[in-house]
Parts: C-alpha cells; sequence; structure tokens
C-alpha cells in the first residue's frame, strides 16, 4: 500500500483529484485543505507526515491571483516559494516523492514556438517568478522529485477561473470582451490529472521536470468562443475581441508548452 498526500484539497485542481481518484488496494489518497495542512507553516507539516508515512505527495497548493501577486508580491512568494521550500525539505527528510504544479508563466513570451524544457525561464511578473522559485528550491533540495508545469488551468466544476467566469457571464446575458492579445493552451484538469495519476504513477516518469497542456494554442477570444460553443450560448451571447483589455500584472504574450506527440494525441 502506498499513500499519497495531496495538499490544496479545496483548490480546483485538489477537488479534481477527490472526483477522480479511488483508494484501492494499491493507493490511499489523504486529502490536506489549507486550513487542515498550511505549507507555509512547517510545524503544520511536520505534524502531518508524523502521522503517515508518506510515499507521494502531489502539491495542488498555490497562490495563483496573478493580479493581486503584483501589488502585494510577498503573498505570493511566501505559499510559491516558501511555502514549497518547507514541503521540499519535508519529503526530503521522510523519503517521500513530490510532484510539484508549476506554470506556463515562468516564461516570458517572447518565443513564438512552444516552449521546451530545455529553454531558460525569464517571468515577466511576480507570479511567475514566486513559481520558479519554488522550482529552484525544489532541484536544489529534494533528489526524487517531479516538477510539472502547466498552462491556463481551469475546472469545470470547481473554482474561479476563466472557463467558469465565461459560463455565468454568458447565462446571465452579459456581453462579453475578451482579448486576443495572448496565446497559449487552456488545460482541463481533469487532463492534468490523468497524466499525473497514468504517467507519473503507473509508467513511473523519471524524477524531472515535464511539460503539461492539453494540446489545442489559442487566444483568450478563441477560448471564449469554444466555451460558448460547447454550452450552445453562441447564437445567444455577444462576443468582441477587447484589445484595449489592461492588467496590473504583465502577462506573457505566447507560453503555449511543447508536449510530445503521443501526449498530444491523448488530450485532443
Amino acid at each position: 500500500m502506498k499513500y499519497v498526500l495531496i495538499t490544496g484539497a479545496n483548490g480546483q485542481l485538489g477537488l479534481t483529484f477527490k472526483d477522480l481518484v479511488t483508494n484501492n488496494d494499491e493507493y490511499t489518497f489523504v486529502f490536506k485543505t489549507k486550513t487542515e495542512l498550511d505549507i507555509t507553516n512547517l510545524e503544520s507539516i511536520k505534524k502531518t507526515f508524523a502521522e503517515t508515512k508518506f510515499d507521494y505527495c502531489i502539491n495542488c497548493a498555490a497562490y495563483t491571483n496573478v493580479e493581486q501577486a503584483e501589488q502585494t508580491p510577498e503573498k505570493a512568494y511566501q505559499v510559491n516559494a516558501a511555502g514549497v521550500k518547507n514541503l521540499a525539505k519535508l519529503c526530503e527528510l521522510n523519503q517521500c516523492i513530490l510532484i510539484h504544479i508549476s506554470t506556463d508563466y515562468v516564461f516570458d513570451g517572447e518565443k513564438q514556438t512552444p516552449y521546451t524544457i530545455n529553454d531558460i525561464p525569464n517571468p515577466i511578473n511576480e507570479y511567475g517568478k514566486s513559481k520558479l522559485l519554488g522550482e529552484h528550491y525544489i532541484q536544489q533540495i529534494m533528489s526524487r522529485y517531479v516538477i510539472i508545469r502547466a498552462s491556463w488551468l481551469y475546472s469545470k466544476k470547481h473554482g474561479k477561473n476563466f472557463y467558469r467566469t465565461i459560463l455565468a457571464k454568458a447565462l446571465a446575458g452579459e456581453d462579453l470582451k475578451v482579448t486576443d492579445t495572448q496565446i497559449g493552451s487552456p488545460t482541463h484538469t481533469e487532463s492534468l490529472v490523468q497524466f499525473i495519476l497514468k504517467d507519473i504513477f503507473q509508467r513511473q516518469k523519471p524524477y524531472s521536470l515535464h511539460h503539461f497542456c492539453d494540446a489545442k494554442p489559442m487566444t483568450w477570444f478563441g477560448f471564449a468562443y469554444n466555451i460558448l460553443v460547447e454550452n450552445n450560448l453562441n447564437s445567444k451571447v455577444n462576443l468582441v475581441k477587447y484589445n484595449k483589455y489592461s492588467t496590473f500584472a504583465q502577462r506573457p504574450k505566447y507560453s503555449v508548452l511543447e508536449i510530445n506527440k503521443k501526449q498530444a494525441l491523448e488530450c485532443k
């Protein structure tokens, strides 16, 4: 029996794990919310590891408010960097393999072809910088880990994200103004969970860095249009391109991640 700790259990990714995994003869999944396990508190992590001998830890805990991170960066660094450092220390001490979720925002967006794991990160906002520092802490501290950079993550069921926001506004009959100045690959949390469960666990991927996203790059405008079509709302809602949309935080103009061909076929 192997025990798997999942942090950030109330976030959209943690809740998707809850939806899709079941305890069986091989794995027992233990879900911890921020209240039950605060990764910024070393003693909280020590207590959790004292209770159970974990074989894996899937870190879904993250500070993901890109705009707020720019204005109060200390909050982002506390969770995405210092908290990850705490978790890495305790995982290494307890011989637990850490599977950590990072982001495409570690790149500056100046490239015009998909980013590979060999491309040098250069984040242009505080959120991306905090996530990259978390990656560095893991690589410095741990011998057994998997870092997965994911792109434009969303759940259809859980959390506050682009998909659910667009759908809610469309159902309320609101006009939608969406930018088409950024290109990325919207990635369903279910796809990422399946990748972790199948590729990381079953196929025993080597300890290293991976990129993961759903296969089709698009703009935020294109994503919004697809959401409307999927929910039969495209003829009922006024969707327009709005290129004057501005944010406090700089965002990569292009942050598509390169994935292998087999992965791309499985994600279509």
